[in-house]
């Protein structure tokens, strides 16, 4: 909870400073890049129950992320309850890791849209397939895991999709309807060891006006 503490105290430093100047944009900007540099996997959790106000702001934060044509297909299923854990995560070589954490959020999606066509707006609803499901949910973990960091908490985003034995289970045990699928398997929980993150950033990855 410490970064939150400290997170807060810039912020509030700042909406002071607004009141009598501009808002300092670089200082906000800095704390951003620190929160998106700091997160890392986290694999190993002291067990502690995770508070509810803070899961809700978790949840929040994912379902802020963009969504192409404003159809959020994301649905979570939130659980506690470690004695289901064995018969939810059937296989998954992951167990450790649950049973150590102090909540998991799976994420899940609706793979179809049901809504009017472009071509007839006003007309009536129609179910058909969301091309863009996978880049919706994808953005939505990723901002659920940024999230865990700004809370001090720690995270490992673990696949779900798409491997068929590992989704079957889930599936069938939480009961998703036919259209949704669990697309992740997101523990989370207070650190029990101190990790640090990698330093990704490969120039050599970028390339300015082509190849």
């Amino acid at each position: 909870m410490k970064k939150v503490i400290v997170m807060m105290a810039a912020a509030a430093m700042l909406f002071s400073a607004c009141c009598t100047k501009q808002c300092d944009t670089p200082s906000v900007s800095g704390v951003v890049m620190e929160n998106i540099l700091a997160r890392k996997s986290v694999r190993s959790y002291n067990g502690d129950t995770i508070p509810a106000a803070v899961m809700e702001d978790l949840l929040r934060a994912a379902m802020a992320a963009p969504t192409g044509m404003d159809i959020r297909p994301w649905c979570f299923v939130v659980l506690t309850d470690k004695s289901e854990y064995e018969t939810i995560f059937d296989g998954n070589g992951n167990m450790k890791k649950f049973m150590e954490s102090g909540a998991i959020i799976v994420v899940c999606a609706d793979t179809t849209v049901t809504r009017p066509t472009r071509e007839d707006p006003d007309g009536p609803a129609v179910t058909r397939p969301n091309p863009m499901w996978r880049d919706d949910v994808a953005a939505a973990t990723e901002n659920l895991l940024l999230a865990v960091e700004a809370y001090g908490l720690g995270a490992c985003w673990t696949a779900c999709y798409p491997f068929p034995n590992t989704m079957a289970p889930v599936k069938a045990a939480l009961g998703l309807p036919e259209t949704v699928i669990p697309y992740a398997v997101v523990p989370i929980g207070y650190p029990a060891t101190e990790n640090t993150p990698k330093d990704k950033w490969d120039i050599s990855r970028i390339h300015y006006g082509r190849w």
